[in-house]
């Protein structure tokens, strides 16, 4: 990361008054046309494929993603009716860990994009930390040993490619998260760049130097040749190929979708705690300037301050939130619609002890324990759908309270209240009862599109667009503050202790042994 790169002058007018986002997520793109005042002007949105092709693997077509992307875009762009001289920036927000390696002379995928929910590398996880190499790697990186982050899977890349190491060594081939991808391509191959907060979830990036660590890469047998520049969130990533969006529009910000929310949430501040509730869960909160100490099963990680520039905040990661909902929908055929589940919770007084640990994927924080597999327990003949769903529901509380909990080592970082965002944050419900669990007020911004505003904040900053944070901050509109019940905290407790249950059953299953008896 070079300190010294200039930066983007900004706007030559007040004419340039628009911010396209860029928010490629797990499931789906969409593109968003934001004015000055904050009002989103236009929206598009593709889904796109997820394939399984075994137990355990998770994989996306990394051009798909592109064409859903250079769609949704021009898409947004026409309905806005932004015309070339309005565009003043680009900001993009991205899934995290997803990892791609492309052909440079040719911008073509190579193989299938390994997603971040991806556990093929579970064995080689466990061997590196029989090896010993668990701690320096959390040392370094601020993440604990596991599948989720980039740098086993691209090992895995470069093993079962044969040649594929050599060409990178070569700088034929170059690798990166959705975010550097995207650059590539908007850029028309120009620039092959990601910002520091991407940067960090890789597993190849060193938190105190700022830069790739060359022990990390040496052993995941990764070259330093087809490893993008790190930039901070808010500067200079290229500027399109006017083929992709009509005209030359510079990329100025750049941030992962969890460290995006957190900014859009004006997270910028020591103790400004956010939790985004999408396919996965993901709670942040930030630590300052300076890195704090590692905290058991919380990962530390890159985010912003209030210029986008680094920053270090403590992570917690559900793997599995609201794709609960999307395998009770899709799976098992439960509700039609992902919405009916608020009424569907409302509906019946409890679960009945019913408890569903969905662990589809494996346990994320504090537990991080990747055989674990989704759990209902407490079912009985009385159970009915109703129950489930709720249950489902109610796990992304629990979770939650799970890492908060765990983060709590510290009194100077002891949470007040927790900003939400995410698709299921929509949920009032959910949204009470978090609260309720937590014992705290739940916030949610009027603005639904935290991410998307994030990632388009951090380069309306840098274009000028918003002279100050506050004057992007103050776009976002009023929260719906949702008070926690004072009633009924015992019942609370009891119902948490049989969350916990349930997560050592799930935990249990994952280790238990057949003893082969009849």
């Amino acid at each position: 990361m070079d300190p010294t790169r200039p930066k983007w002058p900004g706007p030559v007018s007040d004419s340039r008054d628009l911010v396209l986002a860029i928010d490629q997520g797990t499931t789906g793109s969409r593109a968003l046309v934001i004015d000055r005042a904050g009002r989103i002007l236009s929206t598009a949105y593709r889904e796109f494929r997820q394939h399984f092709p075994e137990p355990g693997q998770v994989e996306h077509d990394a051009e798909e993603i592109w064409t859903s992307v250079r769609d949704t875009t021009a898409e947004a762009l026409e309905a806005a009716g932004a015309a070339t001289e309005r565009r003043a920036a680009i900001g993009i927000t991205n899934q995290r860990e997803t990892t791609v390696v492309w052909d440079r002379a040719s911008g073509r995928a190579l193989a299938p994009a390994i997603v971040w929910q991806d556990r093929r590398t579970s064995g080689r996880c466990a061997e590196l930390k029989a090896l010993g190499h668990e701690q320096d790697i959390r040392s370094r990186t601020g993440l604990v040993l596991d599948p989720y982050f980039s740098g086993t899977k691209l090992e895995w890349l470069l093993n079962a490619n044969a040649g594929w190491r050599d060409q990178a060594a070569a700088g034929d081939l170059a690798f990166g998260t959705i975010d550097s991808w995207l650059i590539f391509r908007l850029t028309g191959g120009r620039v092959h760049a990601t910002d520091h907060t991407n940067a960090s979830r890789t597993m190849l990036y060193s938190l105190d130097s700022g830069d790739w660590d060359p022990w990390l890469c040496d052993l995941f047998g990764v070259p330093l040749a087809m490893l993008p520049d790190v930039r901070v969130s808010s500067g200079d990533f290229g500027v399109t190929d006017p083929g992709v969006v009509g005209a030359e529009v510079p990329i100025l910000g750049v941030a992962g979708d969890q460290q995006a929310a957190l900014f859009g949430q004006g997270g910028w501040e020591r103790g400004d705690a956010k939790n985004t509730y999408g396919t996965g869960s993901f709670l942040l909160l930030h630590t300052g300037t300076e890195r704090g100490p590692d905290v058991p099963g919380v990962l530390t990680t890159a985010a912003c301050d209030r210029r986008g520039g680094r920053a270090f905040a403590y992570e917690g990661s559900v793997l599995v939130a609201g794709a609960a909902i999307q395998w009770l929908r899709d799976g098992l055929g439960l509700l039609e619609y992902a919405a009916e589940s608020e009424e569907m919770a409302r509906s019946v007084g409890s679960t009945d002890g019913v408890y569903f640990v969905p662990a589809l994927t494996g346990l994320g924080t504090p537990w991080w324990e990747p055989e674990a597999r989704g759990t209902i327990v407490g079912l009985s003949r009385g159970s009915r759908r109703e129950h489930l769903v709720r249950a489902a529901l109610e796990a992304m509380a629990y979770s939650t309270l799970d890492v908060l909990q765990a983060m709590a080592t510290d009194p100077d970082l002891e949470l007040r209240s927790l900003r939400a965002d995410g698709g299921a944050s929509a949920n009032d419900w959910l949204m009470q009862f978090q609260a309720d669990v937590l014992g705290v007020p739940v916030r949610r911004p009027a603005a639904t599109e935290l991410t998307a505003l994030g990632a388009a904040g951090l380069a309306g900053l840098e274009a000028g667009v918003w002279a100050e944070p506050e004057e992007f901050l103050a776009a976002r509109g009023l929260e719906a503050d949702f008070e926690p019940d004072p009633h009924g905290s015992r019942a609370r407790e009891e119902d948490v202790r049989g969350w916990r249950r349930a997560v050592r059953t799930a935990i249990h299953w994952a280790h238990i042994e057949d003893d082969g008896g009849g």
